[in-house]
């Protein structure tokens, strides 16, 4: 349906009219000499870039020989085959007006005006006798100016707004060959609008596949400053920021009338961020060579990854010369073919059989580098002259410009439109009926936006509801020649349809050929490293490593291990702690099982004489069966360590539980047991001469069994409330560094309930040491409590000295190892010292002095008689 036509358009209509028929009054005449006109029953209108933009205030500049005259003489090749055919708009021959554009929208509007001439006049009262040229001199009356039913064109974005927003007025329809500005897509301002184009929503989101392809996820823009750039730039940063993964460095735009030194400044701001190689270009033809110009005055040659739009597609004139910048460049262009009848027409295009366009002649100069001369003119000297014998492809390199395609594809868009439309209002007509005298623009639009057929290229052509064609895409690379840097062409590496088709191993770029460049902010993570994120751009970070214990759990986060684990070498992963013990083996074993098995072997031998000479006077006066007791406990000492050393399980730390202090507290409490009794039998002499109770040797041994079972409830009560069990501690060998850490396999015993183990021993070793320092001052008949004494300070000395060694590599990491090893050492130290000082000498006398192992009866004092007469008749007097 055609869309409501707004109540500010007659106004509109009236207010255009009255400025159109000023200009087409005073340029009408120059109007219809830069155009080429064909007769026709209904006449196409035409828009060609045949010139550059000027320079200097200059309207046009250049000749463009590919974009302007190869697209202009492609809808000349396609009319000629429209009207050839029969079976097309039988009767009805298309005409055509085209117009030279001059690649500026402004030049552009002022052309397409003379599209609406007839419309205009139509509207007017036709008296055209008021209008006069300067000087008074009345204007002089030129030909009816044709009603143009449909306008192929324009190339350029910008141009192609600029006259659709005419054209509509008119409800003129409009189809461009080249124009890829997404807003073209809005039905509601350009609904006269159609392309046989894809749109460059669909060419963004093919270049944003593209940089996602090949790695790049932080690239920058450079637009050319009008529709066509700032939009294809802007769909192309929505599709990227939707799609994620790519990011935005710069967006630059190139001005629409650049400064001097303005590339160059572009490069420069492009440097600012030189991570961002890639660069997404939505340019012209003419941006784009200044850029690579500058980009090689700047020696920057190879570090720019160029990623161009359509504009660029495969063309050589936006390169020529600068083939070594543009090396590797990808670029994309509407899928196309090249027309062999087209290349057939152009090439037997000559100064004799083309006079129809008037640009022919400028063409053939240019391509021909020579120079045509009029009657009267002089050629430059430095000139070849043109002879006119010269054919395009033999005497000059020729390629089909990349639009050309698309040119024919809209002439036969109108041409079936046309058709469709003729067949539905003049059935069995031949030639135009007056259902079509005039042709109705919105007639003509709803059979324009119905056609589908197989274009010149055998791919369909139809429109969508907003006039776009669908995407299909070509997509090439500029590659070196046979290795050389200095020339190359395009090569074809992939298709887009919707989705990416990409040969990336086709690709080749400069340095390595077959590596792909980086275009990144932030070089990748390495193993056990995280992604910390710069604020506001998400493709940019910092590599922050993953210390400690920690782990890479993902791409962003650092996790810590369990705490029997640790993490792997390169931290993407935890392993297993080692857990390790005190083994037979190991260094810090060999001085405590050493000690222990000369104590033991002491202990053994002590305890065979004592039993052997039991009944001699020495072993009585030592007081067997407390001696007995005492070499128990010592003979425990020593036996513990082998606990120590051997490895934890459920029946080792019970044993270690039971046997750690047992031995300690057996000793002490004989020890003590002895001391009092002596300290007693004494103090109890000065007062008395009635012996003092529990003397005996039963009391002495039922004493000491009632001081050791209180260690031995304690314990059991421990092993009843807590029983025993082995552990592995991740924290005791939590080293710095993880590569050192280890699990200890040890009991389930604390420093301080290891100490607590002996601390009831360490308050009878206290006990008897003070009743040793009491008893220091008995008569030296009685020899025995000295050695006690000297025993119970020098067993004092080695657990204080014990003490801060414990403690004080609590934190070290070969904590279980010397805290074991000085344990064992210290018992066994003890046990040593009341061997040595206690019974070593008394076996010595028995077993290489057995003369002295003799009774001497000498019972001056009663007090005397009262301690040498014990009851089991036992001596309290060792010989000398």
């Amino acid at each position: 349906m055609a869309r409501p036509r707004s109540t500010l358009e007659p106004l509109l209509l009236a207010l255009l009219s009255s400025l159109a028929v000023l200009l087409l009054a005073q340029a009408g005449a120059e109007g219809a000499a830069g155009s080429v006109r064909l007769a026709g029953g209904l006449t196409l209108g035409g828009l060609f870039p045949v010139h550059a933009r000027g320079a200097a205030g200059r309207v046009c500049g250049p000749l463009k020989k590919e974009q302007g005259v190869h697209r202009l003489e492609a809808m000349l090749y396609a009319l000629d085959r429209v009207n050839a055919d029969p079976e097309l708009l039988p009767g009805v021959r298309l005409g055509a007006r085209l117009l030279d554009t001059c690649s500026r929208d402004t030049y552009a509007l002022e052309q397409a005006l003379s599209f609406v001439q007839a419309l205009i006049r139509g509207r007017g009262n036709g008296d055209e006798a008021g209008v006069r040229c300067p000087g008074g001199v009345p204007q002089l009356r030129a030909a009816p100016p044709e009603r143009v039913v449909a306008v192929v064109g324009a190339s350029a974005s910008s141009v192609s707004i600029m006259v659709a927003n005419v054209l509509r007025l008119f409800a003129i329809p409009q189809i461009s060959y080249a124009s890829t500005a997404p807003e073209l897509s809005d039905s509601t301002r350009y609904d006269f609008f159609s392309r046989v184009v894809p749109p460059d929503s669909y060419q963004a989101q093919a270049m944003v596949d593209i940089v996602r392809a090949v790695g790049w996820n932080y690239v920058s823009t450079l637009a050319s400053e009008g529709n066509y750039g700032e939009s294809g730039v802007e769909a192309f940063i929505q599709i990227s920021r939707e799609a994620g993964g790519v990011c935005i460095a710069q967006s630059i735009k190139i001005p629409r009338e650049p400064k001097p030194g303005e590339f160059n400044k572009v490069i420069r701001r492009l440097m600012e961020t030189p991570n961002a190689r890639g660069i997404i270009i939505f340019a012209n033809e003419d941006d784009i060579r200044r850029v690579l110009e500058a980009a090689r005055l700047a020696n920057l040659t190879g570090h720019f990854l160029w990623v161009g739009s359509d504009s660029w597609g495969a063309k050589t004139a936006p390169i020529l010369n600068l083939e070594d910048v543009a090396m590797g460049a990808v670029t994309i262009l509407p899928k196309r073919a090249s027309i062999n009848g087209f290349d057939q027409y152009f090439m037997t295009r000559s100064l004799e059989n083309n006079r129809r366009n008037i640009w022919f002649a400028e063409f053939w100069e240019e391509n021909f580098n020579c120079k045509l001369t009029s009657s009267g003119a002089q050629s430059d000297d430095s000139t070849r002259k043109c002879t006119g014998e010269e054919r395009i492809g033999r005497d000059s390199a020729y390629k089909q410009e990349g639009k050309v395609q698309f040119v024919i594809d809209a002439v036969y868009a109108i041409a079936h439109a046309l058709h469709s439309m003729h067949q539905v209002l003049c059935p069995g007509h031949t030639g135009l009926c007056s259902a079509m005298e005039p042709t109705d623009g919105r007639t003509l639009l709803q059979y324009i936006r119905a056609v589908r057929f197989n274009g010149s290229a055998g791919t369909p052509v139809m429109f969508n509801e907003n006039g776009d064609a669908p995407g299909r895409y070509d997509i090439f690379q500029y590659q070196a020649a046979n290795g050389s840097a200095g020339s190359g062409g395009y090569q074809a590496v992939g298709q887009w349809a919707e989705t990416l088709r990409l040969d990336v191993e086709a690709l080749q770029w400069s340095g390595d050929p077959q590596e792909v460049p980086t275009s990144q902010c932030s070089l990748p993570c390495g193993p056990g490293e995280r992604k910390k994120m710069v604020k506001g751009v998400p493709c940019c970070w910092h590599c922050e490593a993953c210390d400690g214990y920690r782990f890479q759990a993902d791409e962003f986060t650092c996790e810590a291990c369990p705490g029997d684990m640790r993490p792997t070498r390169n931290r993407t992963g935890c392993r297993p702690t080692p857990v390790v013990s005190l083994t037979w083996a190991s260094p810090w074993a060999a001085p405590p099982l050493l000690l222990a098995i000369l104590g033991i072997t002491a202990t053994t031998v002590v305890v065979a004489t004592f039993v052997r000479h039991n009944n001699t006077p020495i072993v009585r006066a030592s007081g067997r069966e407390l001696s007995y007791m005492l070499l128990t406990g010592i003979f425990l000492i020593y036996a513990i360590t082998f606990l120590m050393v051997a490895k934890p399980g459920g029946a080792v730390c019970a044993a270690r539980r039971l046997f750690l202090g047992l031995g300690t507290t057996l000793s002490y409490s004989a020890l003590f047991t002895k001391t009092n009794r002596i300290y007693r039998i004494f103090e109890q002499g000065k007062r008395s001469v009635t012996p003092p109770p529990f003397i005996s040797p039963t009391s002495q041994l039922v004493i000491t069994f009632c001081l050791t079972s209180v260690q031995v409830v304690g314990v059991m009560a421990w092993l009843g409330a807590q029983p025993p069990h082995s552990v592995i501690d991740y924290e005791e060998q939590r080293t710095v560094d993880p590569e050192q850490a280890r699990g200890v396999l040890k009991c389930d015993m604390s420093d301080l309930s290891l100490i607590g183990c002996l601390g009831y021993s360490l308050l009878l070793m206290a006990t008897c040491t003070v009743y040793a320092i009491k008893a220091r001052g008995v008569p030296e008949t009685f020899n025995e409590a000295k050695p006690i004494g000297f025993t119970m300070y020098t067993t004092c000395i080695i657990w204080l000295a014990f003490v801060p060694i414990f403690f004080g590599t609590a934190q070290s990491a070969e904590k279980i190892y010397i805290q074991t090893t000085t344990l064992t050492v210290s018992l066994s130290l003890s046990a040593s010292v009341s061997l040595g000082m206690l019974y070593v000498p008394k076996a010595y006398v028995i077993l290489f002095h057995p003369e002295q192992n003799v009774q001497k009866r000498k019972r001056s004092l009663k007090l005397t008689s009262t301690v040498a007469a014990p009851p089991k008749g036992e001596d309290t007097e060792v010989p000398k």
